[in-house]
């Protein structure tokens, strides 16, 4: 694991590009434009109601590769029948009610978000889907509660519809894989933390923000491990493979972070377990991060190769309960006041904006800005108004032919496919947003209205509905960077101290290692740029190191045979418990030397102790503690 590593990546061979994208790039928009024809013909075809909803489909499931686009497609079939289930449920039972009604769907947002804030990745879409189900069905149906349940057949059929459309398209034309890239990302990453261990072993001094950027590179992968289950029959093993090597990575850290603090502590609490207890624990650690490299080859070769690892760990998730909720209860609050303005306004169409105010709260719920992602909204509308306007009124201008339309479409679907194809953020954002709402302004039917009230009244509403949800976000804002920063610390705080009282996790020390480099990461992100938000940085930093040397002297404690050394062994529980580091290093002298009449090898336990006593005698800078307090 700490062998030298070239700090220098070579130079790869530039990619040929074609108008300044790449050819991946051009092959993933054309797969797009294909797939969305083929939607929008299958559902001519078929008569379906709504054949939109199959080409919109299409443009939210459009992702580089093909273990992406499935497994946000499971996730979008899953949450549309759990949607379409709650619509049917609320209009049965509170369709008679009024204003009550409301109330119930802000109530059931809330819940759709909250869920969202407890996941990550396609199950946080999933969620998030749930609510955006129930607006396009039961609330645009709010005043028809009796045609709730076949427009929510229609919007399943049509879903199912495009998903296949993808499917086919990217199986016919070789969509790429993804473990493929997904290893490269997890090599790079090897890489970086092989670096980082060999500059601790060397005697660096590391910045805490250094080691918990490295946590969060290892943390924002674990998001895009649920592409590789649905790619192909090994998908699974290779799922496998890539959330262990997550595990080690986030372990790796954690020794290198014990090694460094050792290095830093004092002498006098190390050598009052024994003159020769740093080389001990020196050889520990640098003996786990030997079988911690090796580990992670092996499992980077199980990727490789589509089988499962010698050693599968989950990869957990850190929730923070507090967040979630918070979360929930304004999204509820944002969608009742925004709703009840379109009320009192009385004015006409006012089911739709309603059901798009709720779905640009429930797209938002799975950015890590909210109001961000509403202000693209905001932009991304009136550009989809223009395009639609001019596709509908200058190039179809009456007519319903299907080859038109494709030779319409190609220009728009292609040209924001590659701006969704960007590693820009905002600008796929913005790619992907314009390119659903063109698709659900224009509505492609056969035949094709072209109705001018219909056209302005959807482009009028669809604007405000954007513009109302951002000034209801800026009212009732979504949490601060700050107020995230302190609620994630009060919670690894009351985390620590309850370790010992909690011991109904399931975990294995990596994994609860790598659920708290998790928390790490979300904490970086909501980082600000004030010097108190890097002090709280490093006292999260010491969470975390504390938590670790804990778990691992509590499991290498239960590793020891029982009977002959239970008083010892529960002594250094109790000192566990009483945080002290003094008493840590005194009862791993007393186990040492006990496991030494006994002729029983303690050396790990030993080791494990002594580092959680340097770790919590560790000096703690006064700006730390007072914030901590």
């Amino acid at each position: 694991m700490h062998q030298t590593i070239a700090r220098v990546a070579p130079v790869e061979p530039r990619a040929p590009t074609i108008a300044g994208f790449s050819v991946a790039s051009w092959s993933f928009a054309l797969r797009i434009w294909l797939a969305t024809l083929l939607a929008l013909y299958a559902s001519f075809w078929l008569e379906l109601e709504v054949p939109s909803t199959a080409a919109i489909s299409v443009a939210i499931l459009a992702l580089p590769t093909r273990g992406q686009g499935l497994d946000k497609a499971s996730f979008r079939l899953v949450a549309t029948a759990v949607g379409v289930a709650a619509s049917i449920a609320i209009a049965g039972i509170f369709s008679q009610t009024g204003g009550l009604l409301l109330a119930v769907y802000g109530v059931w947002i809330g819940l759709c978000v909250f869920a969202a804030a407890m996941f990550d990745g396609n199950r946080a879409y999933a969620a998030a889907l749930c609510c955006i189900t129930v607006a396009l069905i039961a609330i645009q149906q709010i005043d028809s509660p009796q045609l709730v349940f076949p427009t929510g057949v229609a919007r399943g059929a049509a879903i199912a519809v495009g998903v296949l459309a993808l499917a086919l398209v990217n199986d016919t034309l070789a969509a790429p894989d993804y473990h493929p890239i997904l290893t490269g990302r997890l090599e790079f990453l090897h890489q970086q933390v092989a670096d980082y261990v060999e500059r601790v072993l060397r005697g660096e001094r590391i910045a805490a923000m250094t080691t918990a950027a490295v946590l969060r590179d290892i943390a924002a992968v674990r998001p895009e491990l649920t592409g590789l289950a649905t790619e192909s029959s090994s998908g699974l093993a290779r799922h496998a493979a890539a959330s262990t090597v997550l595990v080690d990575l986030a372990d790796a850290v954690s020794l290198a972070r014990s090694y460094e603090t050792l290095s830093a502590a004092d002498p006098a609490i190390v050598n009052g377990s024994g003159k020769d207890s740093a080389a001990v624990c020196r050889t520990w650690i640098t003996e786990s991060l030997r079988r911690n490299g090796v580990d992670i080859s092996n499992s980077l070769d199980a990727l490789r190769t589509g089988t499962y690892p010698a050693r599968h760990w989950q990869a957990p998730l850190y929730r923070s309960g507090s967040i979630a909720v918070e979360s929930g209860v304004r999204a509820a609050l944002q969608f009742t006041l925004v709703a009840a303005l379109f009320v009192i306004a009385g004015w006409p169409s006012t089911e739709i904006s309603i059901s798009l105010v709720a779905v640009i709260i429930g797209l938002g719920a799975t950015s890590p800005d909210p109001r961000m992602f509403t202000l693209i909204a905001v932009v991304a509308t009136p550009i989809a108004c223009v395009v639609s306007g001019i596709l509908r009124y200058f190039v179809f201008n009456g007519v319903s032919d299907f080859l038109l339309l494709a030779i319409g479409l190609a220009p728009v679907v292609i040209g924001l496919a590659l701006l969704i194809s960007l590693p820009n953020g905002l600008l796929s954002a913005l790619g992907r947003l314009t390119l659903v709402f063109t698709l659900a302004i224009l509505a492609p039917a056969n035949p094709q209205s072209y109705d001018p009230q219909i056209y302005v009244l959807t482009c009028f509403f669809a604007f405000l509905s954007a513009v109302l949800v951002f000034a209801a976000q800026t009212l009732i804002s979504p949490s601060n960077s700050d107020r995230r920063l302190r609620l994630l610390l009060r919670e690894a705080r009351r985390e620590l101290h309850t370790m010992d009282v909690d011991q109904s996790s399931s975990l294995t020390t990596a994994e609860a290692i790598f659920r708290d480099a998790t928390r790490i990461g979300q904490i970086v992100a909501a980082k600000g740029v004030s010097a108190s938000d890097d002090r709280r940085i490093q006292e999260a930093m010491r969470y975390f190191d504390e938590a670790a040397t804990l778990q691992r002297s509590r499991a290498e404690l239960q590793r020891l045979p029982s009977g002959a050394l239970i008083q010892p062994v529960n002594d250094a529980l109790s000192a566990l418990a009483s945080r002290n580091g003094r008493a840590i290093v005194e009862a791993a002298l007393t186990l040492r030397e006990a496991a030494a009449q006994q002729r029983i090898a303690a050396s790990s336990a030993y080791a494990a102790l002594v580092l959680s006593g340097v770790t919590f005698a560790f000096e703690q800078p006064a700006s730390i503690a007072t914030e901590a307090r």
